[in-house]
């Protein structure tokens, strides 16, 4: 047993050792209280308030599932080679249905997206640092939202209840941010999203007369949004029905067609100092399929829209008119492209005025978009007249090629395919059906959506079991696929994180 002169030893040296010691005790104090401290000013400061939306019928908060099919209220959802989900009516009705019917794929994004912070910057106070000032940075960010979001996000974070994360945020608060999060994510110089490819050919390239829309969405955030994507037909009242491909939680457009035949994509760009305040990207591409009748009316509605960061958007119809709108914060919107081309297509650099702003020209100079536009033009022009279809527009997204023709080593970010894909879509805008790649990236089957027979009746018509498919790449099977991911690397976040090789670069 100790001695009590040990112990009356030990308090006697407590105090000195403190004396000896103050300042720099109370500077580790101080770095440590401070961040808590700040977090509770941020929370008081920074929370965003919903809207008033009344009381929430809770029978429209159950989901039933009968033969695989779920319905909540009006909406519903099936697998059908890829997820699909029917939402309707109010924006308050389609918010509801959506957390009712994907709220568990919604809670397994959300973790990946927490757990995949907390892995790259592994420090607890300074990961709370850079989460509160982006914050207070973006803390009027649901300002540029039109109303109509900001109610169906309101009763979508209403219905997410019990909300497993509230004590990152409160839920609405959050479900603001991750309707953002393209645009916030795009306001930093190494974001995940600037490797897109897109293209259009038009009725005299096609087979059949058709107009067809393709694009490869490159966003390497996690492999769940590759894997469990989800392809929402959303038919707000008074509004244009549209397709939009992207993942539980996110009723935004990246990549979407509607009923009447146009289809748009964002691609990412640089340029211009990015913005607190506009019209986020996925909401700015919502309204124009949900008001748009064809390319010109969709460039119409992109045009007057304030946007927050720099980037590109493809824009479609059914006539085989395309368009390229370049859009940045603070400049009017440059639109070129031609009614008469049988064919378009855009990476991620800017060509009007906004091409010699010296973040296009860093874009230029070390990313691979002016290859991949070289190749993608290769491609869609060497395709005589009249032999264009579905299967070969998937062929060129995944063309494993070099812009001098040679192969490159698979995964390489050169080619229109470097396996980091989040999703594949070809849309033939004639006939309003849509293939969607299934996974994994674009050497899985692409799946038929035929959306003009979905939004047939008010109800939504849900598709058969038996679906339309485009066979998988040969790669997946022969083990190329195996090769090609590992020379291309990533994702940024959950299962199989891992750098990306810097020798290829995106």
């Amino acid at each position: 047993m100790r001695t009590d002169g040990h112990a009356t030893r030990l308090h006697r040296a407590i105090p000195t050792f403190l004396r000896r010691h103050a300042k720099k005790l109370a500077a580790s104090m101080a770095l440590l209280v401070a961040p808590l401290t700040a977090h509770g000013v941020v929370d008081s400061i920074a929370r965003i308030t919903p809207p008033d939306i009344g009381t929430l019928d809770v029978h429209l908060t159950e989901m039933t599932e009968n033969e695989g099919i779920r319905h909540a209220g009006l909406g519903w959802s099936v697998v059908r080679g890829v997820r699909l989900a029917h939402l309707g009516g109010s924006p308050e009705d389609i918010g509801t249905q959506h957390a009712s019917l994907l709220r568990e794929g919604m809670r397994a994004n959300e973790e990946v997206v927490w757990n995949g912070f907390r892995d790259v910057v592994p420090f607890g106070p300074a990961r709370a640092l850079l989460f509160d000032a982006g914050r207070v940075r973006y803390r009027h960010v649901d300002e540029g939202f039109p109303d109509a979001r900001r109610r169906e996000i309101a009763a979508e974070s209403r219905a997410f209840a019990p909300d497993p994360f509230t004590s990152h945020m409160p839920t609405y608060s959050r479900m603001v941010f991750l309707h953002a999060l393209y645009d916030i994510a795009l306001s930093f110089e190494h974001s995940p999203l600037l490797g897109c490819t897109a293209f259009g050919l038009g009725p005299d390239a096609t087979v059949d007369g058709h107009s067809l829309f393709a694009r490869a969405f490159d966003f390497e955030a996690a492999d769940i949004f590759d894997r469990d994507k989800v392809v929402f037909i959303v038919r707000e009242s008074n509004k244009i029905p549209f397709a939009s491909v992207a993942w539980p939680g996110f009723v935004g457009v990246v990549t979407g067609m509607n009923a009447e035949g146009v289809a748009v994509a964002v691609n990412g760009a640089r340029a211009r100092e990015p913005s607190t305040t506009g019209m986020p990207v996925a909401f700015s591409l919502r309204e124009a399929l949900a008001e748009a009748h064809d390319t010109s009316e969709a460039v119409a509605i992109l045009s007057r829209q304030a946007v927050m960061v720099s980037h590109i958007v493809f824009v479609g119809d059914a006539r085989g008119r395309f368009a390229v709108v370049e859009r940045a914060p603070g400049m009017p919107a440059y639109v070129r492209g031609s009614r008469t081309a049988s064919w378009l297509s855009v990476t991620n650099h800017f060509e009007g005025p906004l091409k010699s702003d010296p973040r296009d020209l860093r874009v230029r100079a070390t990313t691979t978009t002016l290859e991949r536009r070289v190749r993608a033009d290769a491609l869609v022009s060497e395709l005589a007249p009249r032999t264009a279809s579905v299967s070969r527009a998937v062929a060129v997204l995944r063309d494993h090629g070099c812009a001098s023709g040679d192969a490159c080593p698979l995964g390489d970010r050169r080619s229109l395919d470097a396996f980091i894909a989040t999703h594949g879509v070809v849309f033939d805008l004639t006939s309003r059906e849509a293939w969607v790649s299934q996974g994994p990236h674009l050497s899985g089957r692409f799946v038929k959506v035929d959306l003009a027979r979905i939004t047939s009746t008010p109800a939504g018509v849900v598709p058969d079991a038996t679906f339309e498919t485009l066979p998988e790449d040969d790669v997946l099977t022969d083990g190329r696929y195996a090769e090609g991911r590992e020379r291309a690397g990533g994702p940024l976040m959950g299962p199989g994180a891992r750098p990306r090789n810097n020798g290829a670069h995106k």
